[in-house]
């Protein structure tokens, strides 16, 4: 990868489609222009140009064209956009043309974005909130992501970074010139007041849910023992026929997954073996393990079984199913009654889950930090706590110094090529 190329790629979906729009950047990209549009147009201006062939100068393609002068573009180099039809034939046919020219060559996976940071059009944190941004499938994950794009975290960072370099400078005034008057004497104070309130402001963040949660979805177990409702309660909660429902015992023998969006917020319900110390099939006492474990790791559990005899879990939700049913199994008065026959309860039944778990994940109005972030936060905040356990100047202000790279670290002034290669490697072509 050579950042002196001249990079061009499909960024929109995929052909078939009402618009194919090819993105160039680089150096080359106005020659690529020039020659296949026969002009340069306007910068930020979408004009209409005939697309021909280099060599022959048959027409590939009517399409709007659009230029993006360095250093005001997305990738701060010089950027052109190519709006085609959006026919396999008419992309081909242009990428076609483009392959033929000397220094162009088609972009790698996240090259586009890896390029707006190289060119400081944006940080680490806003490349992973972008990417966050496109995967976004529920509207609390847009929020969040919106958030981090929009450069609300790296604000944050900015702010604690000049505050480390104003004790920082505090520190070195302290170590060059504690003997002469003109040093505050209360420096010291300062500094070690504003590491307190710093390394104490980190913490309050990142006691906040993690971003995988808000990703990946929270768990949420049916569990209970056999034979009580739980697959028949999957596919209801989910809408669609997920487990197999049967009245035999031990039907369901391993864990089954199904994600889904509810009120805006990712979930993975999860049917588990029903929970029984009298089976003597092999396979089904591994399910029935499995399910122990699941319960344990639950983030909400939905618990089917009779009352009092739920595991010990801090977000237990107790069940009471097939209450249509004139045997159904007794619960407490603040068990949800359901029954997945007629549908009753089944819509409170998600509202509860949905108002649950938002309570276990990050606010809608703030970004979430992932576990790369969160690290670098927690380093920051180690040093910060340190700077207060010496009297040492030389110390305090090796702290200070660590603190300041930890939050480089995660805007990505200091980073390594392997990291880069890890963010931007989840990208999509074209981006």
């Amino acid at each position: 990868m050579h950042s002196t190329d001249t990079i061009f790629a499909l960024s929109s979906g995929a052909p078939p489609a009402a618009i194919g729009i090819i993105r160039i950047s680089g150096p080359a990209a106005f020659d690529v222009v020039r020659a296949l549009a026969g002009r340069l147009p306007e910068p930020r201006r979408a004009s209409l140009c005939v697309l021909r062939a280099i060599e022959t100068h048959e027409n590939l393609d009517q399409a709007l064209v659009l230029t993006f002068p360095a250093p005001n573009s997305a990738t701060g180099e010089d950027l052109a956009e190519l709006h085609l039809h959006g026919g396999r034939a008419v992309v081909r046919a242009v990428e076609a043309a483009m392959d033929a020219f000397q220094g162009v060559r088609r972009a790698e996976a996240g090259e586009f974005t890896r390029r707006s940071f190289a060119n400081g059009r944006m940080d680490l944190n806003e490349a992973e909130g972008l990417a966050d941004l496109l995967a976004a499938e529920t509207e609390w994950q847009r929020r969040a992501a919106n958030l981090m794009f929009g450069g609300a975290f790296s604000s944050a960072i900015e702010e604690w970074r000049q505050a480390v370099l104003r004790l920082s400078a505090l520190t070195e005034a302290e170590l060059d010139f504690s003997d002469e008057d003109d040093v505050d004497c209360q420096n010291n104070v300062i500094i070690t007041n504003s590491c307190l309130d710093l390394r104490a402001e980190i913490m309050r963040l990142l006691a906040t849910p993690p971003a995988e949660k808000l990703k990946d979805g929270l768990r949420v177990v049916l569990g209970g023992p056999a034979n009580s409702g739980k697959s028949t309660l999957l596919n209801a909660l989910v809408g669609r026929d997920a487990a197999i429902v049967s009245d035999i015992a031990g039907t369901t023998r391993d864990m089954i997954d199904v994600p889904v969006s509810v009120q805006g917020v990712a979930l993975i319900f999860t049917d588990t073996a029903g929970l029984r110390d009298d089976s003597e099939d092999v396979i089904e006492k591994i399910g029935i393990d499995r399910s122990h474990a699941a319960i344990q790791q639950a983030d909400i559990l939905l618990w089917l079984g009779a009352e009092g005899a739920g595991p010990p879990h801090p977000n237990l939700i107790e069940v009471a199913t097939k209450s249509d049913w004139s045997m159904h199994v007794a619960k407490s008065a603040d068990a949800i009654a359901v029954s997945a026959v007629s549908g009753s309860g089944i819509a409170e039944m998600l509202d509860i889950v949905a108002r649950t778990a938002k309570t276990l994940l990050p606010p809608p109005d703030q970004f979430a930090v992932n576990a790369r972030q969160r690290a670098l936060l927690a380093q920051t905040a180690e040093s910060l706590g340190a700077c207060n356990e010496s009297d040492d100047w030389l110390i305090i202000a090796e702290n200070l110094r660590q603190a300041r790279l930890a939050l480089d670290a995660l805007t990505g002034r200091a980073h390594t090529e392997d990291l880069l290669d890890t963010i931007f490697g989840k990208f999509c072509v074209g981006k």
